[in-house]
């Protein structure tokens, strides 16, 4: 099968490629999500250790508003890899995810602000370079995301599908009413 995305960037570099080789491995067994879980928090930990192979081109900010550059894509779309580039203060509304997801910081700081379906607070995680958080419908799956650093923020993504064609909902803070979207890929 073709990937959706025959131009997607090709990232030559040996930490990527091996990240990818790794987390399709794992994909390949059909592990369940829990098992995916906390063996790609690992691969996803070894690769935003370093900070020297993602291009400049995917990691540009917008200064209105973040940037979402599809990095990788399954070509059975079983996962993609995404990078997220935020101007200082620039965040996300919060929103859902439909399937598992990996975020891990590769540059800057970033805080993950966990909600329940009523729009109660129910955590917040402060990602350092290194760091990796998880969300699913299964363990937590309503955030929002913001940079909490005074420069470009970059975070390295993974999900359980092409997240750039599912449809998610964001939510409104003080009424919990959701409105559906499809994120999309600034380089798409």
């Amino acid at each position: 099968m073709m990937s959706p995305y025959p131009k997607q960037p090709q990232i030559s570099a040996i930490p990527f490629q091996t990240f990818i080789a790794e987390f399709s491995a794992l994909v390949d067994t059909n592990a369940g999500e829990t098992h995916i879980l906390q063996s790609g928090k690992r691969l996803l930990s070894d690769l935003v250790k370093t900070d020297d192979w993602l291009p400049d081109s995917l990691a540009k900010p917008h200064p209105q508003y973040y940037q979402q550059y599809l990095l990788y894509c399954d070509p059975e779309a079983r996962f993609c890899v995404v990078s997220f580039v935020w101007e200082p203060g620039q965040e996300t509304p919060i929103h859902n995810h439909m399937v598992w997801g990996l975020l891990g910081q590769l540059r800057g700081r970033e805080t993950s602000t966990d909600y329940d379906r009523n729009m109660h607070q129910t955590g917040e995680a402060i990602l350092k370079p290194g760091d990796v958080a998880a969300v699913s419908p299964t363990i937590g799956d309503i955030h929002k995301v913001r940079n909490s650093d005074d420069g470009i923020s970059v975070s390295i993504h993974v999900y359980g599908a092409d997240i750039g064609k599912v449809e998610r909902a964001v939510f409104d803070p003080e009424s919990g009413a959701s409105k559906p979207f499809i994120s999309g890929y600034a380089n798409a």
